[in-house]
């Protein structure tokens, strides 16, 4: 291992993949493998009058922000500056998909729940205790009062973490962090590589499309909550693109950049709160190109500010933070998103 420029670490079991090979990306797949669905989509749009609208209304004001350490919600999460965050964020990343079957679940509930739970008792995230939880164990760690949806798959998703964690971390999330060796884009692989639930990947007009919601959100968590210092020091971390979603593809339609066609709005019935199958054409277009949506206003944004005094330019989960919390606090009055049943998001 000295050898790949991956940090070995201590007392951690051997992985069954030659890291050394396999952890040398060049660049993220995601960003590729969804620009090619956005410029074949038939049914989803990237409106470029719509980007360049948003960032002509961009100001240097909310730029700072957007960019600031305070843009990651802290008060959502638990954060103590220690490994213990980086376990508690795993898990809550391996549970963070399909809330809308009940109507009153959002992802605060998650993330505080599990928060509520980890300060009452700091052993329930042990890699040990998550190999063995159950349904019903996962609803209270969530301190949800009704069955939570897809419980059984959010219990295996647990199970699935902690049997990684024990045998190629030594329990630790943490460990598994220091094993990419500072590179974001090789977390997101390595995490996809030791825990199936995170491999979030499609196949459209007979190409594998790569979406791994879940995996670069806990990378961009890792970043956030350590404000992009020691643990969540990544050198790429400007690699990693948005978190395609149910939320922020609402938010860019409300914007102007992403026009769906009518024919998806009728077929895919998302004004009647009808389902989308997960893997179907229109599906894997509304996620690949809000990816490909919010890389255009990444573009857009550097036309704009690049050699400007004071702007820093934003990555692209700096604007999924934007996107997304703008997105919350609008929900109400914001349309319907789409609705496809799925452990990916």
């Amino acid at each position: 291992m000295k050898d790949s420029g991956i940090e070995d670490v201590e007392n951690s079991a051997p992985l069954p993949w030659l890291l050394g090979s396999s952890l040398q990306v060049a660049g993220n797949i995601v960003k590729a493998s969804t620009q090619f669905v956005a410029e074949r989509a038939k049914h989803v749009d990237v409106n470029m009058k719509g980007v360049h609208s948003v960032v002509e209304e961009l100001t240097l004001e909310k730029l700072k922000e957007i960019t600031s350490p305070r843009a990651y919600n802290k008060d959502l999460h638990f954060v103590d500056g220690g490994p213990l965050t980086v376990q508690y964020l795993l898990v809550v990343d391996a549970l963070n998909f399909c809330f809308w079957p009940d109507e009153e679940l959002e992802y605060e509930h998650l993330s505080l729940g599990v928060k509520a739970s980890l300060e009452r008792d700091p052993t329930v995230l042990d890699a040990e205790r998550l190999m063995w939880i159950s349904g019903d164990e996962v609803q209270a760690l969530l301190g949800w009062p009704r069955k939570v949806p897809l419980q059984e798959e959010r219990a295996r998703l647990l199970r699935e973490v902690g049997g990684a964690l024990m045998q190629h971390f030594d329990g630790q999330a943490a460990n598994m962090v220091r094993q990419a060796g500072g590179s974001a884009l090789a977390l997101v692989q390595l995490l996809a590589q030791v825990c199936p639930g995170f491999r979030d990947h499609a196949v459209y007009q007979g190409h594998q499309v790569f979406l791994y919601k879940r995996a670069q959100i806990f990378v961009g968590d890792v970043y956030g909550a350590f404000g992009g210092e020691g643990l969540g020091e990544f050198w790429d971390i400007d690699q990693l693109t948005m978190f395609a979603d149910y939320r922020v593809p609402v938010v860019l339609r409300t914007m102007g950049v992403l026009r769906y066609s009518p024919e998806l709005e009728q077929k895919g019935a998302i004004l009647r709160g009808e389902l989308i199958a997960a893997g179907s054409e229109e599906e894997v277009e509304v996620r690949a190109c809000t990816v490909a949506a919010v890389e255009a206003l990444r573009e857009a944004i550097a036309a704009k500010y690049l050699g400007v005094p004071g702007a820093q330019l934003p990555h692209a989960i700096q604007l999924d933070w934007w996107l997304w919390e703008l997105g919350e606090r609008e929900r109400k009055s914001h349309p319907p998103h789409h609705r496809t049943l799925t452990v990916y998001y």
